[in-house]
């Protein structure tokens, strides 16, 4: 049957879950990727009672949606980040504390290996989330950047990072980074160089997302088509790149987004320049059978109508993949 149709709740978090539920409904959404913050999935609380755990069920089945993976980027974003003042605003209180780096990010990998343990209670399968990069201030190699100090930020995050997907393993959960400027995977090759860091930890795969590989230049149907065996989640987001007026480049020129000068930004799905065709075809030649979510961001676009259509816009374009060859048919007995 086709891919369920869902919508990832971070950008929504500003409305009570309550609310949201029968708003997805209504734009066409089989069900919702909770995010771990706003009032649509607190971590804590799932772990400490049972009865939070039925009432969110309940909730989301009042109005007829599933839930099939939560997502845990902001916590996740402080396990390997340097910490500045911006993490604050992001960050449960318990797990900023006092703000001290180090204790900010010990916390964020406790309240991470957590959400595993919150997600198999809730009967999913998949934490989607960021890990952070304590090396991303460097990806442009200047002063110059050797790989020892590169090497050494993939050390980082491989000592931090696999204790927390031995938790995920314990718990049968998949961790699905979403490959990004700022985490420590942002490209296919800093992927593979991420994988080998934590010793090609099972528990260890991707939220696959086109549009923060396709303005980079990245080849998102490759990334596909490298990582098949991890691809644990499908973001469906869209970005529209190279139409600016030659002011801005694609590191953004301090730029906030829906600025007309951006060399990108994000589009409605199916109002960018993304090839989500080639998309369901590699994701069937994986067999990938997990959801499409919507991540939904346009800074132009008025977000109910954007994510109706991004619903219907998934729902036509997705199918299923053959069970034998076309041409089979034709094909005579032998003699």
């Amino acid at each position: 049957m086709p891919r369920p149709i869902t919508l990832f709740t971070g950008q929504w978090a500003d409305l009570p879950l309550a609310e949201l539920a029968p708003l997805a409904k209504r734009m066409g959404y089989d069900g919702l990727e909770l995010a771990c913050w706003g009032d649509h999935f607190n971590v804590q609380e799932a772990l400490a009672s049972d009865a939070y755990v039925r009432d969110k069920w309940a909730l989301l089945k009042s109005h007829g949606l599933t839930s099939l993976a939560i997502g845990n980027h902001l916590v996740g974003q402080a396990v390997c980040d340097r910490i500045d003042e911006r993490h604050q605003s992001i960050l449960p209180a318990h797990v900023w504390g006092d703000g001290e780096p180090e204790g900010v990010r010990q916390r964020a990998a406790r309240e991470l290996a957590d959400t595993a343990r919150a997600a198999k209670k809730f009967g999913v399968k998949t934490v989607t989330g960021f890990t952070g990069s304590s090396i991303w201030h460097a990806t442009y190699a200047f002063p110059p950047t050797s790989q020892a100090y590169w090497d050494a930020g993939f050390a980082d995050f491989g000592n931090r990072f696999k204790p927390i997907l031995d938790t995920f393993e314990k718990e049968d959960v998949n961790f699905a980074l979403e490959v990004h400027p700022t985490e420590i995977a942002f490209d296919i090759a800093s992927t593979q160089r991420a994988i080998e860091a934590v010793a090609g930890h099972r528990r260890f795969g991707f939220n696959f997302d086109p549009s923060h590989l396709a303005y980079q230049g990245v080849d998102y149907v490759k990334f596909i088509r490298t990582f098949p065996d991890r691809i644990y989640n499908a973001h469906m987001k869209d970005v529209w790149w190279g139409k600016g007026d030659g002011t801005v480049g694609v590191f953004g020129g301090h730029t906030s987004f829906g600025d007309a000068r951006r060399n990108w930004d994000f589009r409605s799905v199916g109002r960018g320049m993304v090839d989500f065709e080639s998309i369901i075809v590699a994701l069937n030649d994986i067999g990938y059978a997990g959801p499409l979510s919507v991540e939904w961001e346009d800074s132009r676009m008025d977000r109910v109508h954007g994510a109706t259509e991004s619903a219907a816009f998934c729902r036509r374009l997705d199918f299923k993949p053959a069970t034998g060859a076309f041409d089979s048919a034709f094909a005579r007995e032998s003699q």
